[in-house]
């Protein structure tokens, strides 16, 4: 075990707030029924970190195939209006297959449903925040799902992994533990089979090579999700651990220093994503276009902290107004930034190359020297993040 390892499964067990999501597979057997045996070792599992004096947040998937089953069908819808109407009764059953569990252990558990509009919403997103936390402060589990019942694909999160990793960035959480049905990620072993990988300081291309998503019928999800999500929360500072949750006493494993799983390191991001503000900025506000910028920009950015001004500016993708959140990214497709314009894009394709003098002569009037200003401006650490 190298020192790095060491260091992160020592700060593992340390760690003071975890976001637990257990995927659809653990919580229903082959037919979509729960399965009472597995759901119990998870609430036994949360209920004993919350005993050591851990806050836990659980996100969990389900809904949708526990109605499935309620209503007696046999496969999966395709269509919206069913998939909504599966959720309806299936959160319900959801809900109170969890409350009447974590009850036998004296332990209250608080629903939370989610939607990307709420967490890309800042008054929305903080009161999230605040209500999940005080939540927390008491000592109630929160449950958290995305809200199938009204979201469309315009307002949904996509899937649970992301959920979870949104979650954990939402309330500051320290890692991410994402169980599933196999035991970490597994790469090609030297005698022809596969063997566990056990730590990943980053996840990088070769992590996501070796990555296959994977489907059923009653859910939706992969590896690759997985990795995503532990990208994103290693961007601002939190590990994840992706572990075989149909064993009884996984999270006992994972917090007592057991090698089981996959650990993925924290990164060791800029201090300015650790703020609240330019958190939102950078994780849950979706981008409305993008702003190329040329080489001298890009370093500007990276290496002098500067604002983006129009002269590095070398074109404008989507149409946006003024105010809007956007991709900064070079003309290779490499994600830099991300900001909210004080131009809108016409008149930043307009401005773009010219000095800051010389804004006023093309749009009549001069409102800002920068395109977009550093304070409202989150620059990425490159091997953390994706265009996206």
């Amino acid at each position: 075990m190298t020192e790095d390892e060491l260091a992160a499964r020592r700060r593992l067990e340390r760690a003071g707030r975890v976001v637990v999501k257990v995927g659809t597979r653990l919580l229903a057997n082959r037919t979509g029924k729960p399965d009472a045996q597995r759901i119990e070792a998870i609430v036994s599992g949360i209920s004993d970190l919350m005993r050591e004096g851990r806050e836990v947040l659980l996100v969990t998937s389900g809904a949708i195939g526990m109605g499935i089953d309620a209503l007696g069908w046999k496969t999966r819808p395709t269509n919206l209006p069913d998939l909504q109407m599966a959720a309806a009764v299936g959160q319900a059953r959801l809900m109170t297959y969890y409350a009447e569990r974590f009850k036998k252990r004296r332990t209250t558990v608080g629903q939370v449903l989610l939607t990307h509009d709420i967490l890309n919403n800042r008054s929305r997103h903080l009161n999230a925040r605040n209500t999940v936390l005080n939540l927390l402060r008491h000592g109630v589990l929160p449950i958290v799902n995305e809200n199938d019942v009204v979201a469309v694909d315009e307002i949904k999160v996509g899937d649970n992994d992301s959920l979870a990793a949104l979650t954990t960035l939402l309330i500051d959480a320290d890692v991410m533990v994402l169980l599933t049905t196999v035991n970490g990620l597994r790469a090609p072993s030297t005698n022809g089979g596969t063997k566990r990988v056990a730590y990943l300081p980053k996840v990088g291309a070769a992590a996501k090579a070796l990555a296959k998503g994977s489907t059923s019928a009653i859910s939706i999800g992969g590896m690759r999700t997985k990795l995503e999500a532990a990208e994103t929360v290693a961007a601002a500072g939190a590990m994840t651990v992706i572990a075989d949750g149909r064993k009884s006493d996984m999270l006992r494993q994972v917090f007592s220093g057991v090698s089981t799983g996959t650990l993925i390191g924290a990164s060791l991001a800029e201090e300015q994503v650790r703020h609240s503000r330019k958190r939102w900025i950078a994780f849950f506000h979706r981008a409305q276009g993008t702003v190329v910028i040329d080489s001298g920009a890009r370093c500007a950015l990276e290496e002098q902290g500067r604002s983006l001004l129009p002269i590095g500016i070398r074109g404008v993708r989507g149409s946006f107004a003024s105010g809007a959140l956007v991709n900064i990214q070079t003309e290779d497709g490499v994600l830099v930034a991300r900001g909210l314009s004080d131009y809108s894009s016409a008149d930043i394709d307009r401005i773009k190359g010219l000095k800051t003098r010389e804004i006023a002569a093309v749009l009549g009037t001069k409102d800002y020297d920068e395109v977009i200003h550093r304070d409202n401006m989150v620059v990425f650490a490159q091997e953390n993040m994706k265009d996206g």
